[in-house]
């Protein structure tokens, strides 16, 4: 049998961090259970549950959610679904991390719906019958699932939710082969520390962002003019108040959280997504400082200048790549640089590597502009 089943009860005993419960696949028939879920979410999980970040910015942080927090935000993915009328769930999301036990765990049991988990990229999907499917994605689940294009095409409608990072190439490409009406895509935007912050349902035309009702815009406290709402001509960071943020173990939850993202306004409850402060970016939802990796890199790159960017990714939303400038008067191989940085210990390797000669930068030392390398040197670089 591709997914062991497991009851509602043995699942949540198990708890959202188990490996059993992360590292193979499942079968939860929430459907089949004779008595209200949430008190048997109630009765069998704790009253507090951990969660950590990656650690691939500075030390993983324990980040700690009440039951009853993450029983009122599965609530409100579920209500994301319910328009769409799901008869059963396919999740992708690991429930070690918070979004997949959100969206994995515990929206299946407010939907009263069988859900089927698989973890790996590789693997049978639910030999289930055709009907309406709600689909929990990362960044991956899309390339997997247009490998499955005959168990797509079997189903009437496919809803996917979609958090932890941007959405790939592959998602657009999923719902154009997917045929028109078939299927639709919700995202979430948050993190570990704040829950659910908003969510849209996508677009090719980059729609803004809602926040969900609990949550509120803080104010810049040096902005005199915002009035409670994010200055709307400006790059601003992206600090909310929410009675679902994290709290640190011993300690009360935070009253605010300013996250990482910089948001453009659009009205009182709204967002434009434009970036992410200090050089991070996410790659397969792991948040990473493009300054540390550079760092790390130069220790061991013989260099002039180097820089990594981030670029578009069909299978993960983005990934690094690495710019080198050789040093004055030298040369550099590249696969003598994938050798040094394969060997390095970094928390994300650079996909590809290219050699240039020189790379421009803003005064805030950020790269503005790279110049590739001349015609003499073409077969140094990829």
């Amino acid at each position: 049998m591709s997914h062991p089943e497991l009851t509602p009860h043995e699942l949540l005993t198990a708890g959202p961090a188990a490996p059993g419960v992360n590292e193979r696949p499942w079968l939860v028939r929430w459907d089949l259970l004779g008595e209200d879920a949430g008190d048997l979410v109630r009765r069998t999980l704790p009253p507090t549950l951990d969660f950590h970040t990656s650690g691939t910015t500075g030390p993983s942080e324990c980040w700690r959610r009440t039951r009853d927090q993450l029983w009122e935000e599965a609530g409100m993915l579920a209500a994301l679904l319910g328009p769409e009328r799901p008869e059963a769930v396919l999740s992708f999301a690991p429930p070690r991390h918070v979004y997949g036990a959100l969206a994995t765990l515990l929206v299946p049991a407010r939907l009263r719906l069988p859900v089927w988990y698989r973890p790996h990229f590789f693997g049978a999907l639910p030999p289930s019958p055709v009907g309406r499917w709600a689909v929990v994605a990362v960044p991956w689940s899309f390339s997997a699932l247009r490998r499955k294009r005959a168990w797509i095409e079997a189903r009437e409608r496919v809803a996917v939710l979609h958090s932890t990072a941007m959405l790939p190439s592959a998602a657009q490409d999923f719902v154009q082969e997917a045929g028109p009406g078939r299927v639709s895509v919700r995202e979430v935007f948050g993190s570990t520390e704040t829950g659910g912050i908003a969510w849209r349902e996508w677009g090719p035309d980059d729609p803004p962002w809602d926040l969900f009702d609990d949550v509120e815009f803080v104010p810049d406290p040096h902005d005199s003019t915002s009035a409670g709402t994010p200055d709307a001509d400006a790059d601003v960071p992206l600090t909310v108040r929410s009675p679902r943020l994290a709290a640190r173990p011993g300690l009360a939850p935070l009253p605010t959280w300013q996250t990482d993202d910089l948001v453009r306004p659009c009205g009182a409850r709204r967002f434009r997504f434009s970036g992410r402060r200090g050089g991070l970016v996410k790659i397969n939802g792991r948040r990473v400082s493009l300054g540390a990796v550079e760092r790390a890199l130069r220790a061991v790159v013989d260099c002039a200048d180097l820089a990594c960017l981030p670029v578009a990714d069909e299978l993960s939303g983005e990934h690094l790549e690495l710019y080198v400038v050789p040093p004055p008067g030298r040369r550099l191989d590249r696969a003598r640089v994938r050798a040094l940085i394969a060997g390095h210990d970094l928390t994300v390797q650079p996909r590809h590597v290219h050699i240039v000669d020189r790379i421009d930068r803003s005064p805030t030392g950020l790269p503005r502009r790279i110049h590739p390398t001349r015609p003499a040197d073409a077969g140094a670089s990829t």
